[in-house]
């Protein structure tokens, strides 16, 4: 099998108590909230029969949880490179209370006072990109919404501020892959 056979599934973590209120949650380091066990329930169904050759998760414990609870206890590695938009100083903070201060603002056309750029996110999705197509099987990778949404973007050949397009809601699963050589969106934010 080569390697535009493999499959790429993005699963974002269950729901945590910033999600729930739509507050940005890049490294305040949050558990899931207690009910997101039923969340992930759906997930491993959805998840069922599929055979992975990695798993790689973020450093961060709601994207750990969520891999535990999938059953991937000691299987999964944890990839830096995974780990979410760091949102600096609007950490915490809603998209609405931050254009209160700066009407306007975007994330991927702005980023982060005192934290990321969106260059700086897309230059570790594409070392995660790398590693990925480099397994010899379907990966498996376990992180955030925006972070998955620049990998998304990237796998098929866009500039990073695609993932803009691409909304990713708590607790679903997503597959890249691929249509003969084309890298492809197979199926998104399912749920």
């Amino acid at each position: 099998m080569t390697s535009t056979h493999h499959r790429c599934l993005l699963i974002r973590h269950g729901e945590t108590e910033w999600s729930r209120s739509h507050r940005h949650t890049g490294r305040t380091d949050l558990p899931l909230l207690p009910g997101a066990e039923g969340q992930l329930e759906k997930v491993a169904r959805l998840l069922q029969g599929r055979s992975l050759a990695a798993v790689f998760v973020s450093p961060l414990q709601r994207a750990r949880q969520t891999s535990e609870h999938l059953g991937w206890t000691g299987r999964a590695e944890v990839d830096a490179d995974l780990a979410e938009w760091d949102y600096g100083d609007y950490e915490g903070r809603t998209t609405a209370d931050i254009r209160r201060d700066r009407p306007g603002w975007d994330l991927f056309t702005d980023g982060a006072p005192g934290g990321e750029q969106l260059v700086d996110v897309a230059r570790r999705v594409d070392r995660l990109i790398a590693r990925v197509r480099a397994v010899p099987g379907d990966v498996a990778c376990v992180a955030h919404a925006h972070l998955l949404r620049v990998l998304a973007a990237r796998w098929v050949g866009l500039g990073p501020e695609g993932g803009r397009y691409l909304a990713l809601a708590a607790a679903s699963v997503s597959e890249l892959g691929w249509e003969r050589e084309q890298p492809v969106i197979m199926t998104w934010n399912v749920r």
